[in-house]
């Protein structure tokens, strides 16, 4: 068990930084104009463009709550005991998929919206891992 944490959490860390910086979705509108950004370009831009309530949602819930799940559960694998880092991993657990869900909403609406065309990007896959290997951690960590 205790190899198994020491394997997912550095894998998680590793592909929560890179969902981050590397390109979610690919949209392509009127078959010319190219559209790849990352979730940190997301933040920054409506944040740029007055956003600043969206970019904070945003930005707690797809960055901040999963940097703070993965941060507890490094804390409860090294500390080894039962304790407070696991009961506010609990807490911030119930968000972690959250994010995930909105970026699969957003790219189904672009799809089905017919103004753009969408897809996949390592970026949305390497997020996705994160969160799965972060919520397999913390659940070995609360076993032991």
């Amino acid at each position: 068990m205790r190899f198994a944490i020491a394997i997912l959490l550095p894998l998680a860390t590793f592909s929560f930084a890179l969902g981050l910086t590397l390109p979610l979705m690919r949209f392509e509108r009127l078959f010319i104009l190219e559209d790849r950004p990352s979730l940190i370009d997301m933040v920054v831009s409506l944040w740029g463009d007055q956003e600043h309530a969206l970019a904070l949602l945003i930005g707690a819930f797809s960055i901040g709550f999963p940097a703070l799940k993965i941060l507890l559960t490094h804390v409860a694998a090294l500390s080894g005991t039962a304790s407070r880092s696991l009961h506010l991993l609990g807490a911030v657990s119930k968000w972690s998929m959250l994010d995930v869900m909105l970026v699969a909403l957003v790219l189904f609406a672009a799809k089905t919206s017919g103004l753009a065309a969408a897809s996949v990007l390592p970026g949305l896959w390497f997020y996705a891992s994160a969160t799965i290997m972060t919520a397999a951690a913390a659940f070995l960590c609360a076993r032991r």
